[in-house]
């Protein structure tokens, strides 16, 4: 809507806006500087305006901060709220539906709940994720919401357009105040509490007050219809006609007046007013914000003006708040503004600048010379007087205070009544610049002229190069003097010459200088400050020569950015080092320094200042140098091309507020998430953009944010000022998302803000999956396994069929030929036998030695049929029960323990005739009364025991084990470790003799141990698949 000059309309629309101007708490951390002449437009602010063009709301009406941080702002199209970055429009607050977007009124009380005037009625109070609404059925007059306000006791004030109600701690209904009380029950705009606890209200038709613990209203003076109060420091209350005046209120008519009672007169013009926490003024004008100092009203009028064409967000300002951290905060018809507190000060004079060059003047001025004025002598609050006419492009303070400045004509030193005489230039040296100087006694000086050289003056008289050699022939950029006297002089193109009497040396490359062009020196103690295009370098007289050489020793910062362009270089008495830029003002303190002194190579923690603080423009890189001086009361100055700032180390502002950290969203496969303390995501969403904000408003810029994803990264992450954590590709499982910021002064909020992130896998990455590829992986192993074994069975069958089949062929072999040509021999000796008489003793011997053949026969074809013998029955228990039965009688006895499992074939096999030859020799050599056999099957081997209580071996033939002619015993071990069990036999004399065969399961069994496995051969085809 138009702003329009008729006071009828300003009446009428002004009304519903101006009241707004009071309900933020007054608060601001520095004080104006004053000055003795205008000020450029609050020079002591940075500026900063925000509109439709940003995203930014228009048309605010209102403010309101959090606890949290969050800034809100009603407006009749919304409510909004600001981080310092992003505006939101928030339908919803805390998960609750606005019950309208017509918003008026604003109020953020302590306990963190934010409390919203619609108005179309009614208000909604949201608090810790729950809202409660109230209207008319809750006590709370009808009509719009004007204003809301906390009273001392924590009750809360609403104002509406039927009246005033209150609503106490712990009360469920407001309470409206009865026309009984002395307050009409009409349009209520405005409720203040001052600083005595009255409580004061802006009505339709006047202002009323009501002292503490009062229940009654009484009309306060002058009975106008009035809006717009505001306190001052004094106490002083103001109130506004809404047609551009300000009066003074009183309790009652001033006393002296006689009745009728005299017309009241406004005293300031405006239309809004609040005073920030320093006390300072601010108005809202037609079409500007006023800043005004005290006393009130001021008899200079206007002091500062911020409009629309100086670059305020609308041309109508609306409603004013200060935040926790002093900003200054205007409504506007098109957007928004911030006016926020410098740290540098820039000088606020109403003059134009031009390159000036500045030198201390002692009792904290300065003097200042430029292109475009005077040599004018400052203050700090900017008032000022002109010493003399001309341009002077270098100012030097000498040891005995006097000043000295230098131009193009001649050097001029000032005396202590301002009188100026000169030291002239020789004629060939007129119209070049002095670049600059150095005062040693008021009888010499030294002078850089530039294009023409380094002069020595020795009372007038100018000496180039003072007569040395070796000197660059460079244009010097700047001088200094140390203790001892010594004259250094920076160059042009790196070069560095300390003249010590009669003596030059000149640094440059080979001495480890890097600086390019040397615009700044400052000596301190023992050590030389160089500062140039490049950077900043040392030179420190206690490690000459300890450096290979390399004398000066580069200065670098932590940050990653480098430091460039220092014309400017000042050692304070507290030990700190402040350089002046390209880059802005870098503050180094004391702490780093003493570090960087003791270790050359480290990186010094630093501070920079820039135009965020107040520094419009960037350190001269020609002249006039240097760019920095410090005063006589320890305050820091800087020139730039058009401006003149200050700041006093001693009291920099801070801000100690640590931000507010908090989440705000989850991105993920195309789906927002509000913020919540924990959050699952479904199947798939690999893929996560967390959005994170912290809420310092100052300067956002320089907030710095570290998060971190505990269970996937493995440090913090410093996203650079972004404000967003991006994850792809994240496994499933559940992680802890922390993120923690800090100021622009680098105090951390350390606690931060966390939330709980579960991404669900699925089915491939369950446990459940997990267990089933191992479970097909152990049965496609076991089917390798078993195919394996039936590979090897097969394999040791073919091997035994083989071995049967050789001793098939040599028993034929034998029965073939040695047993029946030894059958042969004995029919030939029994027929010679039986010629001998009966009674011969030849024939009785013969006899005897074929008795002993046919044994040998029936031995042979015993053996014979071994060899000859095939695969041994399956039931292998019953197999050598029956042959123990027939060798031994009732000797013999079988035991069998564990449960029975098959054997491989060849297993068996070898088993049935390692058991048959030891039972064959217990039944022939031992002499036993009782042979015992044993199986035991158990889960991890198969043993075979074979003991007799007899005679026992030989000694020679048990260490042995091999009977000398025989090859039953090692017969019985070769086919055990052919197999590849262990064999044992241990035989004692008189006792006995026991052998034991044992075999792993795996190399016995046909089966794997188990009850799952042992179906006996119920299961033909089983045996089938094992080749049985």
């Amino acid at each position: 809507m138009p702003f329009t000059r008729s006071q009828t309309l300003l009446k009428t629309n002004l009304a519903a806006l101006l009241f707004s101007f009071l309900f933020s708490s007054p608060s601001f951390a520095q004080t104006a500087k004053t000055s003795a002449q205008p000020s450029r437009l609050l020079s002591d602010y940075t500026h900063t305006a925000w509109n439709g063009l940003n995203g930014a709301p228009v048309d605010v009406l209102k403010f309101a901060q959090t606890t949290d941080g969050w800034l809100w702002m009603a407006t009749p199209t919304g409510l909004f709220r600001f981080d310092g970055v992003r505006f939101e429009r928030m339908d919803k607050v805390q998960g609750h539906v606005l019950r309208s977007s017509n918003v008026l009124g604003l109020l953020a009380p302590p306990d963190g709940s934010l409390w919203v005037g619609y108005r179309l009625g009614g208000i909604s109070m949201f608090n810790n994720g729950s809202v409660r609404n109230f209207t008319e059925t809750d006590g709370l007059p009808g009509g719009t919401v004007m204003s809301m306000t906390l009273g001392p006791d924590g009750t809360i004030w609403a104002a509406t357009r039927e009246g005033l109600a209150s609503l106490t701690p712990g009360a469920l209904r407001f309470k409206a105040v009865s026309p009984e009380t002395g307050l009409p029950r009409i349009l209520a705009r405005q409720i203040l509490f001052d600083k005595a606890g009255v409580q004061w209200v802006s009505v339709q038709g006047g202002i009323y007050y009501r002292q503490p613990g009062e229940a009654r209203y009484t009309q306060a003076w002058p009975r106008l219809d009035l809006m717009a109060m505001a306190e001052s420091p004094d106490g002083t209350l103001w109130a506004s006609d809404g047609t551009y005046k300000f009066y003074r209120m009183y309790a009652s008519a001033p006393a002296g007046y006689p009745a009728p009672e005299p017309a009241p007169k406004p005293e300031i013009e405006g239309n809004g007013m609040f005073f920030d926490r320093e006390g300072v003024m601010w108005i809202l004008r037609t079409h500007a914000l006023e800043r005004r100092r005290a006393p009130w009203p001021a008899s200079s009028g206007t002091d500062q003006l911020l409009t629309k064409d100086s670059g305020m967000s609308g041309p109508l300002p609306q409603t004013f708040f200060q935040d926790r951290e002093g900003n200054i905060w205007i409504g506007t018809s098109h957007g928004l503004d911030r006016l926020r507190r410098n740290r540098l000060q820039i000088l606020p004079v109403a003059l134009p600048f031009d390159h000036p060059a500045i030198v201390s003047a002692g009792n904290g001025d300065i003097l200042t010379s430029d292109f475009a004025g005077d040599v004018r002598r400052f203050n700090p609050n900017g008032g000022y007087h002109s010493e003399r006419e001309g341009y002077f492009s270098v100012a030097y303070r000498a040891d005995d205070g006097k000043l000295w400045l230098g131009n193009d004509t001649a050097l001029w030193r000032r005396d202590d009544a301002s009188k100026f005489s000169a030291v002239t230039m020789p004629t060939e040296l007129a119209g070049n610049q002095v670049q600059a100087m150095l005062v040693v006694n008021p009888h010499q000086q030294w002078a850089s002229v530039f294009r023409k050289g380094l002069f020595r003056i020795d009372d007038g008289q100018w000496q180039l190069q003072s007569g040395l050699h070796g000197l660059p022939t460079d244009n010097v950029m700047s001088l200094t003097k140390d203790a001892a006297g010594r004259i250094w002089a920076g160059y042009l193109f790196n070069h560095i010459a300390l003249i010590d009497g009669n003596s030059v040396q000149v640094f440059g490359d080979a001495q480890g200088l890097a600086l390019g062009n040397v615009l700044a020196l400052q000596t301190d103690e023992e050590r030389l400050w160089a500062g140039g295009e490049f950077g900043l370098a040392i030179y420190d007289r206690k490690r000459d020569g300890k450096r290979d050489g390399q004398l000066f020793i580069p200065v670098t910062v932590s940050g990653g950015q480098p430091l460039r362009g220092i014309s400017g270089i000042v050692r304070t008495a507290t030990g700190d080092l402040w350089l002046h830029s390209a880059d802005g003002i870098v503050h180094i303190p004391a702490k780093e320094v003493e570090q960087l002194l003791r270790e050359p190579t480290h990186a010094v923690n630093h501070e920079r200042f820039t135009a965020l603080d107040g520094l419009l423009g960037s350190a001269p890189q020609l002249r006039p140098l240097p760019s920095l001086i410090e005063g006589s009361d320890g305050r820091l100055w800087f020139s730039t091309a058009s401006e003149i700032a200050s700041i006093n180390p001693q009291y920099i502002a801070r801000n100690a507020l640590p931000p507010s950290v908090q989440i705000t969203a989850i991105h993920a496969a195309g789906k927002d998430y509000a913020a919540q303390t924990a959050l699952q995501l479904p199947k798939e969403e690999r893929d996560i953009q967390i959005s994170f904000t912290a809420l310092s408003l100052s300067m956002p810029e320089r907030i710095r944010f570290l998060y971190q994803l505990q269970g996937y990264d493995k440090g913090w992450q410093d996203p650079q000022g972004r404000r967003e954590a991006f994850y792809t590709n994240l496994p499933p499982g559940n992680y802890r998302f922390m993120v923690k910021a800090a100021n622009e002064d680098g105090v951390w909020n350390e606690q931060g803000a966390t939330m709980q992130i579960g991404i669900t896998p699925v089915f491939t990455e369950t446990p459940w999956f997990i267990a089933l590829l191992i479970a097909l992986a152990a049965a496609f192993l076991y089917v390798i396994y078993l195919l394996r074994i039936r590979y090897l069975t097969a394999h040791m069958q073919d091997l035994m069929h083989e071995r049967l089949a050789e001793r098939a062929r040599i028993a034929r072999g034998l029965h073939d030929t040695l047993l029946q040509s030894v059958q042969g021999l004995i029919m030939y000796f029994d027929s010679q036998a039986r010629r001998l008489p009966s009674d011969s003793e030849e024939r009785a011997k013969l006899e005897q030695t074929l008795d002993l053949a046919d044994q040998l026969m029936v031995e042979g074809r015993e053996h014979i049929m071994d060899l000859r013998s095939e695969s041994v029955p399956e039931e292998l228990e019953d197999a050598l029960q029956q042959y123990g039965s027939i060798l031994l009688n009732e000797r013999f006895t079988l035991i069998q323990r564990g449960k029975p499992h098959w054997l491989c074939e060849p297993i068996r096999n070898e088993i049935h005739a390692i058991a048959r030859e030891a039972l064959l020799n217990a039944a022939r050599h031992s002499n036993a009364s009782s042979v015992t056999l044993e199986l035991e099957y158990q889960r991890d081997h198969f043993t075979l025991r074979i003991a007799d209580n007899g005679q026992g071996l030989p000694t020679a033939i048990a260490e042995t084990g091999q009977r000398e002619g025989h090859w039953g015993l090692v017969g019985m071990k070769e086919r055990a470790e052919a197999m590849g069990a262990n064999y044992l036999m241990k035989s004692v004399a008189g006792e006995g003799t026991a052998i034991q065969v044992r075999l792993p399961a795996s190399l016995a069994y046909t089966m794997p141990v188990g009850a799952a496995f042992e179906r006996g051969r119920r299961f033909a085809w089983v045996a089938k698949y094992r080749g049985w």
